[in-house]
């Protein structure tokens, strides 16, 4: 974009940058460097605190030594500006400053972007002070890599960080991840801005291509499943990532020198599933551990199935990301995903136009769609039999990809505590997948006053591995620790779901299409409401076009926070609403769908949204908008079992429950409480050809056939969600 000179007799405005008073202006137009007391004027003007318009918790602040001007903040490191105009500067790293000055002359804030054009991702910032502050904390780190071996020869490419100073030179820790992303950019600039207290206090830093990816040896395999006997480290052909994060683990121990003996472990999403296997058959010296957003089963409920439903874009783009080459190479199609799906009837035929139908998992997804040992050996929920170490599970309410793992993993452990053993903690918050890495306060529209993923890292996990990696004070999470959205305020818990103050609740479908938490009374057992879902015209899941996962301009990330006001005109969907409410109404812990339903079918779809439903005249840009607060689908021909599948009984009444997964929240006074029923959500998860057929996967064109779907709630029939909600709101 080209920047436009726009004059008046105060000011002249570069469109999109900074203003320019008129003498600044005709300057500009015969050098872009001033006299080196117009420089000097400048910089001393430029000097201070500024605080990000959008996101006012990242501060950038800006300091000079002598002749020279820096700038830095929290979790970005300190760097030099050079004079590039008129009451602009640019940074070493290419990034540009553009100043903005008020009517007399003082600035008052900026503008910063990242190319050198000074027009591209551009932020705003105020000044809020004219006294610099030290900000940045950063830690230097000395890279080194080694090829460690594993068990069967095997090499595993590795990059190790360790302190430049090690200040008292006392032994230090390992804070280990393994990845399948690669580890190429894992620096010293790297961890000081992503783990910025734990940079600063000093450990040493470890990063891994796992088996398979980027520079290390061996076959890659999704999620390979636990082999090895365990207890058995004597057979090197019985390979899995327990048994790989063992022998890295060993290797370090012994070879990286002035170290305590000590690992903790910690990863989001693929490396959360790393994570979580080096616990199980742990080496001695892994004392902590930290699954984020763990892929934990991916038929039941994480990336690739939930509850039997097919999750169809992020599967196809997933697979081809991980297993058509050792790199990532992100799937960016230039089309509506929507009409792809769409236009191609089934998976089987997608897959084949796409040349991925012979890739590993694509062919399982093809060849087994039902919950068959494939997919039950992938699991890491069967070896959660105790907790071996202290763990801290981290997951987001409004996770796009890996909800379900943490809530899992945690309720798996949680049930093998014993009195004076290693305990399991969880840390749920208002976050997307791994967003809790973030300075934000903000999730899409919606804006929690404060920036929960800063303080979830000061609170919970830099206290938790320096509690049990350095033997320090200040980690006191009694158990799990959630951020209830709606009021906006950290709570903390003895267990989870909360053991006291609450109890259970049911919340019925009723009449009218209204919403209670009184249960339905009369005897018009055939209370109900109908809808046509035909899949030639599914829901889509979000507002079109629908880019590929993760191509550009793709806006995945934050879908689940977006509101589901776009679909107010569809007719197969049904909305039940309480009136607007009188007083705050707060819903905790695990929230479970009990629907009674039928089909003129004979198979079938159910998705159940629970929603805030905002006032119409609440602030911009909330007015109208329904947020989704937990969510879940069921796929009907699992309703006896997931391992094998069957038709449903057409046109008969049949209890469906499925969990819905946790929340925390407050839907304050004004606001209605929704719950919406539906049976597409496109093409997030294929289409239910809504009549029986062995494979969905490979389902002819004339089995998808528009049916009618009932939802029931009589006093025989009472369809419901059951919650938890405070003692004090009896």
């Amino acid at each position: 974009m080209k920047r436009t000179l726009i004059c008046s007799a105060v000011v002249c405005v570069l469109a999109g940058g900074a203003p320019l008073y008129p003498s600044q202006a005709r300057a500009q137009t015969h050098s872009t460097h001033k006299t080196a007391h117009a420089d000097e004027s400048a910089m001393q003007a430029a000097v201070g605190v500024y605080a990000q318009i959008d996101e006012p918790d990242i501060l950038l602040s800006i300091s000079r030594e002598g002749h020279r001007l820096y700038v830095e903040g929290a979790r970005s490191p300190k760097l030099e500006l050079h004079t590039a105009g008129i009451d602009r500067f640019t940074a070493t790293n290419g990034q540009m400053y553009d100043f903005e000055r008020d009517n007399t002359g003082n600035f008052v804030g900026m503008s910063l972007s990242s190319g050198h054009t000074g027009t591209s991702a551009i932020r705003s910032y105020k000044k809020i002070s004219s006294t610099p502050q030290q900000l940045n904390h950063y830690r230097a780190y000395v890279r080194s890599e080694a090829m460690i071996p594993m068990r069967d020869g095997a090499r595993l490419h590795t990059v190790i960080l360790r302190p430049a100073e090690s200040g008292n030179n006392d032994p230090l820790p390992f804070l280990m991840t393994r990845t399948p992303y690669g580890v190429d950019g894992f620096t010293s600039d790297y961890v000081n801005s992503s783990k910025p207290e734990m940079a600063a206090s000093g450990y040493i830093f470890v990063a891994q291509d796992m088996r398979g990816r980027y520079k290390s040896e061996g076959t890659f395999v999704m999620n390979r499943p636990l082999v090895h006997t365990l207890g058995d480290r004597t057979d090197p052909s019985k390979i899995d990532e327990s048994t790989d994060a063992y022998d890295t683990v060993e290797w370090l121990v012994k070879h990286v020198p002035n170290n305590n003996g000590r690992v903790g472990v910690y990863g989001v999403s693929y490396p959360g599933f790393l994570t979580i296997m080096a616990e199980i058959d742990h080496h001695p010296a892994v004392m902590a551990v930290s699954p984020q957003a763990p892929m934990t089963d991916v038929w039941l409920g994480d990336d690739f199935f939930h509850n039997g439903a097919f999750r169809e874009t992020y599967a196809f783009d997933y697979v081809q990301q991980l297993e058509a080459q050792k790199t990532d190479k992100r799937v960016s199609m230039q089309e509506d995903i929507y009409s792809f799906f769409l236009r191609y009837g089934n998976f089987e035929n997608a897959a084949k136009a796409a040349n991925m139908a012979h890739l590993p998992t694509a062919r399982y997804f093809i060849e087994q769609p039902e919950y068959t040992k494939f997919w039950r050996d992938m699991s890491v929920l069967p070896h959660l039999t105790k907790v071996e170490v202290p763990t801290l599970e981290v997951g987001g309410y409004f996770d796009q990809e890996d909800m379900f793992g943490t809530q899992a993993e945690y309720a798996a452990l949680h049930a093998h505590e014993q009195t004076g053993g290693p305990r399991v903690y969880m840390v749920l918050g208002p976050w997307n997948h791994g967003r809790w890495n973030t300075t934000t306060r903000h999730l899409g529209a919606l804006d929690f006053g404060e920036p929960t993923g800063d303080e979830y890292r000061k609170r919970y996990e830099f206290p938790f591995f320096e509690k049990f990696l350095k033997e320090r004070s200040g980690f006191n999470l009694p158990d799990t620790a959630t951020f209830r959205t709606g009021t906006n305020k950290w709570q903390e818990y003895k267990s989870w779901p909360p053991p006291e103050g609450f109890h259970v609740a049911r919340l019925y479908l009723s009449p009218h299409m209204g919403l209670s938490f009184t249960a339905p009374r009369g005897k018009n057992d055939r209370a109900a409401a109908s809808y046509v879902s035909d899949p030639s015209n599914p829901i889509p899941y979000r507002e079109r076009p629908i880019e590929s996962t993760y191509g550009n301009g793709s806006r995945w990330r934050p879908w689940l926070s977006t509101s589901q006001a776009f679909l107010k005109d569809r007719k197969d969907i049904l909305s039940f609403s309480t009136p607007p409410l009188e007083k705050d109404t707060t819903i905790t812990g695990d929230i479970l769908a009990d629907i009674f339903a039928s089909t003129s079918g004979s198979d079938a779809d159910w998705v159940v949204k629970l929603i805030d439903a905002y006032p119409a005249d609440a602030p911009a840009p909330m007015a109208g908008y329904q947020v989704m607060i937990v969510d879940e689908i069921f796929r009907g021909r699992y309703l006896h079992s997931f391992q094998k599948a069957g038709p449903l009984e057409s046109n008969k009444i049949t209890e469906f429950k499925w969990s819905l997964h946790a929340a925390d929240h407050t839907f304050r006074k004004g606001h209605q409480i929704m719950v919406q029923i539906q049976s597409t959500w496109f093409p997030l998860y294929d289409r239910n050809p809504q009549t029986f057929v062995p494979n969905i996967m490979t389902a002819p064109a004339e089995a998808y056939k528009a049916q009618t779907h009932t939802i029931y709630f009589s006093a025989k029939h009472p369809s419901h969600l059951e919650v938890m909600v405070p003692d004090s709101e009896r």
